[in-house]
C-alpha cells in the first residue's frame, strides 16, 4: 500500500541542460522531443525567440531558453534539440518549442522532495521557478513554463531582456505560482 501511495505522490519530470545547469518541466506538458534543425530567423524577433518551426503545417515559436535565462543564444550542438510543449494563455493552447542544450532523462519526483522556490541563490528569475526538486541525490529546478513563456512579456523583449522593474512589476501584480 506504502508504494502505490508513494507511486501517485510522484510527478513525472523530463529533465534537460541549459548550461551545466538541469532543469525540469513536467511531462504532462511535454509533446513532443525533436532535433534541432530548419529553424527560420525572424526578423526584428525579440533575442530569445531563436525562430520558428514549420511543424506538421503549424508554425511553432521556438524559445533558446539560453537566452530567456542568462541573456545570451545557446550554441547549437549536435545534442542541441528542440522540446516542444504547449502552453495554456487566454484559454487557448499555444505550441511553443524549448530550445535545450542536451536532453537527460524522464524522472519521477515525490512530492516530499519538491521544496518551495528559494528567495535567493539562483541563477534565473525565482518567478521561473516552480520548486526545486530532489532526485538520485542532486538537485533539479522545476520550471514554471506559464511564466517562462509568458506571450506578453516575451513580445515585450525589446534588447533580449526585460528590465528588472517591468518584471518586478509583473510579478506583484500576478503573484508567483507555487506548486
Amino acid at each position: 500500500m506504502d508504494d502505490l501511495k508513494t507511486a501517485e505522490d510522484a510527478r513525472k519530470y523530463l529533465t534537460f541542460l541549459i548550461g551545466s545547469e538541469k532543469y525540469g518541466v513536467d511531462i504532462v506538458n511535454v509533446k513532443e522531443i525533436i532535433e534541432y534543425g530548419q529553424v527560420t530567423r525572424v526578423p526584428l524577433a525579440p533575442q530569445s525567440i531563436r525562430g520558428v518551426l514549420n511543424l506538421r503545417g503549424s508554425v511553432v515559436p521556438i524559445v533558446d531558453l539560453s537566452s530567456r535565462f542568462y541573456g545570451y543564444r545557446s550554441t547549437i550542438t549536435r545534442l542541441s534539440c528542440i522540446v516542444g510543449v504547449e502552453i495554456e494563455q487566454r484559454e487557448e493552447r499555444i505550441p511553443i518549442g524549448l530550445l535545450i542544450d542536451a536532453l537527460h532523462e524522464v524522472v519521477d519526483i515525490q512530492q516530499e522532495n519538491t521544496e518551495q522556490t528559494p528567495g535567493f541563490g539562483a541563477k534565473i528569475r525565482t518567478d521561473f521557478i516552480q520548486g526545486i526538486g530532489k532526485t538520485h541525490g542532486r538537485f533539479v529546478i522545476l520550471l514554471n513554463l506559464d511564466r517562462v513563456l509568458d506571450i506578453e512579456e516575451l513580445q515585450a523583449e525589446d534588447t533580449g531582456h526585460v528590465t528588472a522593474a517591468r518584471a518586478a512589476e509583473r510579478t506583484s501584480t500576478r503573484g508567483t505560482a507555487r506548486r
